[in-house]
């Protein structure tokens, strides 16, 4: 195990056990690090920063997928593509897999596979107190219940295990929107009400100073099984509206994952530019909220608007079957605009704020992957109000000191 001023990068679970005994000592706060592309990644003021870059095997046996708890999605994409597997994650090579799994994981196989949680049959944890046990539907189950969707509230996460599917082909649609982007997701959002569970939705209008993706709006789709035809029928009358410029290509899994450059590692590394907005879980695309979406694109140049659809596996699961808030939500929402010194004044930043919140009006719930700053009072919208009082208990039974609190964290 490496250790430099208030981090440490434990080499086996056992170093985490150690490092974690000695914070739980002296009651000091952790701050887990896996990808480093969440918000508490950024510094480590506060406490002991845990680096588990160290911890990234990734083993298979049949279907079954044992992750190491600082491994990132890009790695794991590479690791199953030759053997025809392949788990529903994010979206970004570089993201971690402990942050997003451990708060939901929406991703491009959301509709056909679920969230990542839902894939996760067991997981390997060090607890507040310095122990290493395993959590499975079998072996402490409200701790693996907890883990799915509640964050890294109760433990650090050293190993987890997936059930991985068969993916020998995708299929890839690009829908460059040049006009009427609200013509295009009304048309999107009907099509979706009724599409197969193979085929997941994604839109997104981003300015030209974001690095992950091309300036302007487009619509992305992602097809199991790489059917083509199959693709581009369901799509035909988006394809067919004024002013969209369709292609459609049959990618690698890990091709379609965004190629951020990986945060600065180390307690220094810069904060990211503030951002104003947030996200929601929607029950229904209504015109309504169509409309305030475009509008907010257009007011604001340096804003995004991302929206992806659900439904399928993800609404199948049972709402109590894990924390995970609104399974009956039919897309995701994210819009907002960047905090950019002498770009932003104190008059815009209210007005985006003002009109995110017309925006947030009608969500079921908040996705905690998205919210980007700590809000103890919002955390409780992240869940149901039944998720959150057995929350509590498992935060409670595992964690009595609330040493992991660096997070979105469940107030005792």
């Amino acid at each position: 195990m490496t250790q430099s001023r208030s981090a440490v990068r434990p080499a086996t679970p056992e170093d985490v056990a150690a490092a974690v005994r000695s914070a739980h000592r002296e009651s000091t706060p952790i701050t887990v690090v896996s990808g480093g592309h969440g918000p508490w990644s950024h510094n480590a003021s506060e406490g002991l920063r845990i680096e588990l870059s160290e911890l990234a095997d990734i083993r298979i046996e049949g279907t079954i997928v044992h992750v190491g708890g600082g491994a990132t999605w890009g790695a794991v994409a590479s690791t199953l593509a030759p053997e025809g597997l392949a788990i529903s994650s994010g979206d970004t090579s570089t993201v971690g897999v402990g942050g997003l799994t451990l708060g939901g994981g929406i991703g491009w196989m959301v509709r056909a596979w679920g969230l990542a949680i839902d894939q996760l049959v067991g997981a390997q944890v060090v607890t507040a107190a310095g122990e290493i046990v395993e959590a499975s539907e079998a072996e402490n189950a409200d701790l693996f219940w907890a883990l799915r969707g509640g964050g890294g509230n109760f433990g650090i996460v050293t190993r987890f295990d997936f059930r991985a599917h068969r993916l020998p082909a995708l299929a890839h649609g690009e829908y460059v929107v040049a006009n009427d982007a609200a013509a295009v997701l009304r048309e999107t959002r009907d099509l979706m009400r009724s599409a197969p569970r193979e085929l997941t939705v994604t839109y997104m209008d981003v300015p030209a100073m974001d690095p992950s993706a091309p300036a302007g709006a487009r619509l992305a789709a992602v097809w199991v099984g790489g059917d083509v035809d199959a693709l581009a029928s369901a799509l035909q009358p988006v394809a067919d509206r004024d002013g969209v410029q369709a292609t459609l290509t049959t990618p690698a899994y890990r091709d379609i994952l965004l190629e951020m450059p990986a945060p600065e590692e180390g307690a220094d590394a810069p904060e990211p530019p503030g951002f104003i907005g947030g996200n929601g879980l929607y029950a229904e695309l209504d015109d309504e909220l169509i409309e305030r979406l475009v509008a907010f694109r257009e007011k604001y140049p340096a804003s995004v608007v991302f929206l992806r659809s659900l439904g399928g596996v993800f609404g199948d699961v049972p709402q109590d079957a894990t924390p995970f808030p609104a399974r009956s939500a039919s897309w995701f929402v994210m819009a907002g605009g960047f905090d950019i010194p002498g770009l932003v004044d104190a008059a815009t930043r209210a007005a985006i704020l003002a009109d995110w919140q017309l925006i947030a009006a009608g969500r079921l719930a908040e996705y905690g992957n998205f919210a980007d700053t700590e809000r103890p009072d919002a955390v409780s919208g992240m869940f149901t109000a039944a998720a959150y009082d057995r929350l509590r208990t498992a935060k409670e039974k595992w964690d009595p000191q609330n040493l992991f609190r660096r997070n979105h964290n469940i107030a005792v």
